[in-house]
């Protein structure tokens, strides 16, 4: 009888156990998502289903329980307007006990009546948060978040947010490595889609669903696997003479192996599911292949070249395709004869022609998928839509240097310059930063700009659809794709969008310029086109401006192209002439050969008697492009008013003789919106248009 109780005994026992273990494995995982209105949910519909916390629960599962623990306006700040730690939301969180912990607090702190008075105690503050947590949980996992964006048309931007922000996000990151906890980065994702913030601080549900996927990637460590960016891939060209830098994605903590050629890199992915390795540089020549590899997938590139790679970028007349220039088909039937030309076109998903996108175009364009494309050998089917200036340009380089040339577009018809500029640089511009905000209804941006933007988008619902015309939207959706790639420089062609407004231009070119070569890390090489000769009256003077833009912008030259103007036509067809100018410039500066490579430049104007001498760099010898009376020479009276005038070349001079009884006061040249003005230099290279005051 003792032996039969003590059999039961034991089962109960047992039985009690298991029910234990079974209870354990059951429980759930607590999170604590801890923050302000953007983690309550503020602005959503239904909080409870839409919060980033609530869509949090739905990624992770029945393993994990995730609780809100936001309350709107509050402050990490002790001594803030709406302080966390009064709050119950913070007693409630603390009382939880949560084995991981998500903080995302200091949007409020950017207040006027926060930041400039009580800065000085956020690390504290922040650290006694995190001490707190720990306090009632040892082992609790704590992530502090670097904090979602604050868009320019949040009413205090300007007078303090905008800077106090960066000023916040900098000490988050310095606060999780003097706290040892993880760090999430909820801006990154975040920063270029404003058409997911309606009052520029509280993301819609679509937003919330990429602060949840951040999140839960971060706290499972799963990004989706191995990925590339579009930049690599068959048939590429990879920089010469730099170090060769080769970077992805994968689920954190991954091994991942990269094999060129015969030499062998190891990465392990970062918490952000990021990796990156560096090759020796290497010198042109042979084919080679990169392999990938991770525990779990492979990826083979193959047909690879080592040479230069050129970015090709601008708007429609840089997108001008080679088929559409003059005898462009028959350079197209030879293009199969350049294979060590490789050509990746970074294609738009719709042109920004008279009409109105449908609704999976504006999606795509708002989730920045504007762009598609891959590397490609030189062939008749690649060459044919891709940029003539650009094709014609690394012909060249390729034939003169004998090395292959990878050239990649990313052009957009009709964009202004604003739209090639990142956020964060336009945000800090004081000239600029008012673009920004409802930009289609801005007179900073070119009436015709605006009209095609609003034809394109008539079917948008969302206030802030997004387009290519707008500022900002070509850097993000396009150019930093490209910016981790070396390159060895840069051609540019585009203004015609931005002619109306030429004192802006001069102050956006050189910040561009600025931007892109920070974004690269080096003082890239800049060739850029002058504007044409079309009947747009503001032509002369934006032309003048381009040449003179120069001076601002070192490592850069400009291609004139006025000669090969159309009248009628915003796009000239003879493309071959301006691609072999920008490869001159090029050739001479970037590749230090012995040419000429300028047109004549006029320096200076001075009176002698009855006639006008005006000296030139960049000539040897003046002539005629046609062989004919030089043309294109006006005075200016001190009226004002303009007298066409004959003038003659005296060697690397120009001489005008002033009209009897006149008192001249400026010189112009080509000063007409389509020209036929036809001086040019020993290398028959042209003059551009200029406007000189007279010395006496």
């Amino acid at each position: 009888m003792r032996t039969k109780n003590r059999n039961i005994h034991i089962i109960i026992l047992l039985l009690s156990m298991i029910s234990n273990l079974e209870m354990t494995a059951q429980t759930p995982i607590k999170i604590a998502c801890i923050g302000d209105s953007v983690t309550a949910g503020y602005l959503l519909a239904h909080p409870a289903a839409e919060s980033y916390p609530s869509q949090l629960q739905v990624l992770l599962g029945s393993q994990y329980e995730v609780k809100n623990f936001g309350h709107s306006g509050a402050t990490l700040l002790k001594k803030g307007s709406t302080p966390y730690f009064k709050t119950e939301k913070c007693a409630e969180a603390i009382a939880y006990r949560p084995d991981i912990a998500i903080i995302h607090l200091g949007l409020n702190d950017t207040d006027p009546r926060n930041w400039p008075n009580y800065k000085d105690d956020f690390d504290a503050d922040y650290s006694w948060l995190i001490d707190t947590l720990k306090t009632q949980n040892p082992k609790v996992k704590i992530f502090i978040c670097k904090m979602t964006p604050i868009f320019n048309e949040h009413p205090r931007f300007k007078s303090g947010t905008r800077d106090w922000f960066w000023q916040i996000q900098e000490h988050i990151e310095g606060i999780a490595k003097a706290n040892n906890v993880g760090l999430i980065d909820l801006h990154e994702k975040l920063y270029n889609r404003p058409d997911l913030f309606p009052d520029a601080l509280h993301p819609t549900k679509e937003g919330a669903a990429i602060l949840a996927k951040t999140v839960y990637g971060n706290i499972t460590q799963d990004f989706g696997g191995l990925k590339l960016s579009p930049v690599f891939a068959n048939n590429m060209v990879l920089q010469r003479n730099q170090p060769i830098v080769i970077y992805g994605n994968a689920n954190g903590g991954y091994k991942v192996e990269i094999t060129l050629d015969n030499k062998k890199e190891i990465a392990i992915t970062n918490e952000f599911g990021k990796w990156k390795v560096i090759f020796p540089a290497m010198k042109s020549g042979g084919t080679h292949q990169i392999t990938i590899s991770s525990k779990e997938e492979n990826i083979v590139l193959r047909n690879i070249l080592i040479g230069d790679v050129w970015f090709c970028s601008g708007q429609s007349n840089m997108a001008f395709p080679l088929q559409k220039s003059e005898n462009g088909m028959a350079e197209v039937k030879n293009a199969i004869n350049n294979t060590h030309l490789r050509l990746f076109n970074f294609e738009a998903i719709a042109e920004t022609d008279e009409k109105a996108w449908d609704s999976i175009t504006l999606e795509k364009t708002n989730r920045l998928e504007f762009f598609s494309g891959k590397w490609k050998i030189s062939d008749s089917i690649s060459a044919k839509d891709f940029s003539a200036i650009a094709y014609y340009f690394g012909q060249n380089i390729a034939r003169e240097e004998n090395i292959p040339i990878g050239l990649i577009q990313v052009a957009v018809g009709g964009s202004p310059i604003e739209s090639w500029i990142d956020r964060y640089t336009l945000e800090h511009d004081d000239k600029v930063v008012d673009v920004l905000t409802n930009w289609r209804k801005s007179d900073f941006i070119m009436p015709w700009v605006r009209s095609r933007a609003d034809e394109n988008l008539k079917n948008a619902k969302n206030p802030k659809q997004r387009h290519p015309y707008g500022p900002g939207y070509n850097y993000e959706a396009g150019v930093t794709h490209f910016t981790d790639f070396p390159i060895k420089g840069i051609i540019w062609y585009q203004g015609e969008s931005n002619a109306h407004n030429i004192e802006l231009y001069e102050h956006l070119m050189p910040v561009l310029v600025g931007n892109w070569r920070k974004a690269w890390g080096t003082s890239l090489p800049f060739y850029y086109v002058q504007l044409s000769g079309t009947d747009r009256p503001t032509w002369p003077s934006f032309r003048d401006a381009q040449t003179k833009i120069q001076k601002n912008i070192a490592n850069s030259g400009m291609a004139i192209s006025m000669d090969y103007g159309d009248a009628t036509n915003v796009h000239p067809i003879q493309k071959k002439q301006v691609g072999d100018r920008l490869a001159l410039l090029a050739l001479k500066y970037t590749y230090g050969k012995n040419i000429t490579a300028n047109g004549p430049s006029a320096i200076k104007a001075i009176q002698k008697g009855d006639q006008i001498i005006i000296s030139f760099s960049n000539a040897r010898q003046l002539a005629t492009a046609d062989k004919k009376e030089l043309t294109g020479f006006e005075l200016v009276n001190e009226k004002g008013i303009r007298i066409e005038s004959k003038a003659v070349i005296i060697k690397n001079e120009v001489s005008i003789n002033i009209p009897k009884g006149e008192k001249i006061k400026t010189v112009l040249y080509a000063w007409k919106p389509y020209t036929t003005a036809n001086l040019v230099n020993e290398a028959h290279l042209p003059c551009s248009t200029f406007r000189l005051d007279l010395k006496p």
